[in-house]
């Protein structure tokens, strides 16, 4: 099974280097990696060109102007030829070796359209101390209509589903990752399976955890999700996600946060939510 992992950047030269580095490590060998540039002007290709022999022929890469980040990853979902497409951004990076190959290992056994697990977040100048740290297994169908989602940087989905239900949202600017998740899983009712393992590592002070303005702008995009999706949810609802995030948060003070832990065979779960499940609201 082929894997398409995509990456946007745009003026990444301090970060993209750890990006590029933890694919290179995967043991899962099966790759295409597919690097979209935004024109950067920082050096960023020149480390991208560092790099590409590495690969083999794997890597291709393109540096043009887009709209965004969610249009650069509609050109890389475009560009790619693999079975399976994930999302790996410039300043993130996978959180071991084996990352990509329990989420590949997990997706085949489980026949399920989709796979996820959990990410941890450092600062970004500290990335040997975790700050938080995000776990999916919580995550059901219908707690999208409270605005939670999967991780999305450990989100590895078979292509044929974006061919068949759509790409990103370009109209919204914070959260179409949500939207599309909420197409993918909520509307459309595509079938997942969960790994318990800490997959990506994310710098905090991105466009979705970089203060009050971008919870502000991440509120507007899910109310529009929701509407343009025919989800009945409301700002009340959404928003009570943040109760459950601040109790999160507290644990993790109190019992410390979460070490990464390795798969073994009862480390994922299948959670098929077919057409046929019901309503979801499990």
């Amino acid at each position: 099974m082929r894997v398409t992992i995509v990456t946007t950047s745009f003026n990444s030269s301090s970060t993209i280097r750890h990006t590029i580095e933890s694919v290179l490590r995967q043991s899962y060998a099966d790759i295409e990696y597919l690097i979209v540039d935004g024109k950067s002007t920082d050096g960023t290709i020149g480390i991208v060109r560092e790099y590409e022999s590495r690969f083999n022929g794997r890597l291709r890469w393109i540096s043009e102007p887009d709209k965004g980040i969610y249009d650069a990853m509609n050109k890389g979902i475009g560009m790619a030829t693999g079975d399976v497409i994930g999302f790996l951004n410039s300043d993130d990076f996978f959180t071991s070796s084996d990352s990509l190959e329990c989420l590949v290992n997990a997706l085949e056994r489980s026949g399920a359209d989709a796979v996820y697990g959990d990410v941890h977040y450092v600062q970004k100048d500290d990335l040997l101390r975790c700050v938080r740290y995000y776990s999916s297994e919580g995550f059901r169908r219908y707690k999208m209509r409270f605005g939670y989602m999967p991780a999305h940087p450990t989100f590895y989905c078979r292509r044929e589903i974006f061919e068949r239900h759509g790409l990103f949202d370009t109209s919204l600017k914070v959260a179409s990752d949500f939207e599309l998740l909420l197409r993918f899983i909520y509307v459309n009712r595509i079938s997942t399976c969960y790994v318990r393992k800490d997959c990506v590592t994310m710098r905090t002070g991105g466009a979705s955890t970089s203060g009050l303005s971008s919870h502000r702008a991440i509120f507007h995009d899910h109310l529009l999700a929701y509407k343009k999706n025919g989800v009945h949810s409301n700002g009340l609802l959404d928003a009570s996600r943040y109760i459950l995030k601040s109790a999160e948060l507290c644990r993790n003070k109190i019992y410390g946060i979460r070490k990464n832990r390795e798969i073994d065979s009862s480390d994922w779960s299948f959670d098929m939510l077919t057409a046929t499940s019901g309503s979801g609201e499990e």
